[in-house]
């Protein structure tokens, strides 16, 4: 093994540790599918910890991906990785969230921006290119929706970090949903360029099937009264994929290339949390008021 793939290993099954005895009084106190919904956090940090991690035991590697035009490559490379990281932390203990969230958002966006669009005239066709550009893009909307679910209540600026957020989550999920439907032999979740391994079954029935969950879930994610179960529906799909569709292969190709198998196992993980979060602290309908505790404890109304 590899020390990438040792470090990759290790810090994500430490955040799933730590996760998982922090995050049991809010899991217990939940009920229906805002207990689905509550994994949103931890699964997103687990990502988190796997990616910074990879930054810093491949950082000379990954430093080659930052826009010519600025200094210091290495130095950014780490810089990420310690984002990252000090991000997942943070969500695991789940102290700070209010600004470590947003800035994880900005983070993400800040790649858009810097690496991706700069390159949408020479990518306009090639459809990885626009996989890439929207996982980031909805990446940092679930983040968005995380950090405005901390903010007091009734605060126009989590609000909007909220609907914002969740809009841009619902429209990657429906582009994603038809991507699985045109391109039904690749691989499920985010679908990226690799081709479904020979061991799954039905693999096209598979990709339509996740396809239509995450149509279903997309558009639920726009309407007030569908927000939770769309979430916690298509977030639910998401998760059984990266257990018990990218965790075989990782197994299946570990001694071969365990780096992308575990990339593709938090990438997946990733946006099943970002589908969750998604749910966070969405507005409930009239009759749900009073009966639907916020998944993120009580907090103060704004002054």
């Amino acid at each position: 093994m590899t020390v990438e793939a040792a470090g990759m290993i290790t810090a994500g099954a430490a955040a799933l540790v730590a996760g998982v005895a922090v995050l049991r009084p809010r899991f217990l106190a939940a009920s229906g599918a805002e207990r689905i919904l509550v994994l949103g956090p931890l699964a997103y940090a687990i990502a988190l910890a796997i990616f910074a991690a990879e930054h810093f035991t491949d950082a000379r590697d990954l430093a080659g991906g930052v826009p010519k035009w600025v200094p210091g490559h290495l130095f950014w490379a780490y810089f990420v990785g310690a984002a990252w990281m000090a991000a997942a932390i943070s969500f695991v203990i789940w102290r700070y969230v209010r600004w470590s969230a947003p800035l994880t958002a900005l983070m993400l966006l800040l790649i858009v921006f810097t690496i991706d669009l700069p390159n949408l005239t020479r990518h306009f066709d090639d459809r990885l290119f626009w996989v890439l550009t929207f996982r980031e893009t909805g990446f940092a909307a679930g983040a968005m929706v995380l950090g405005g679910s901390m903010w007091p209540a009734g605060n126009p600026w989590g609000a909007a970090l909220r609907r914002a957020g969740r809009g841009i989550v619902g429209a990657v999920m429906i582009f994603y949903a038809v991507e699985h439907f045109l391109h039904p032999r690749h691989v499920v979740g985010v679908p990226l360029e690799k081709l479904t391994p020979a061991w799954v079954p039905a693999p096209v029935i598979l990709a339509w099937i996740v396809g239509i969950a995450l149509l279903a879930g997309g558009i639920g994610l726009f309407f007030r009264p569908t927000v939770r179960i769309a979430a916690a529906g298509a977030g639910t799909v998401l998760l059984f994929i990266t257990i018990f569709y990218y965790g075989p292969n990782l197994v299946s190709e570990f001694h071969s290339n365990p780096v992308e198998g575990l990339n593709y196992v938090g990438d997946t993980l990733m946006f099943a949390g970002t589908v969750l979060l998604a749910g966070l602290d969405a507005d409930p309908a009239p009759a749900e008021h009073a009966a639907r505790p916020s998944l993120v404890g009580k907090r103060p109304a704004a002054v």
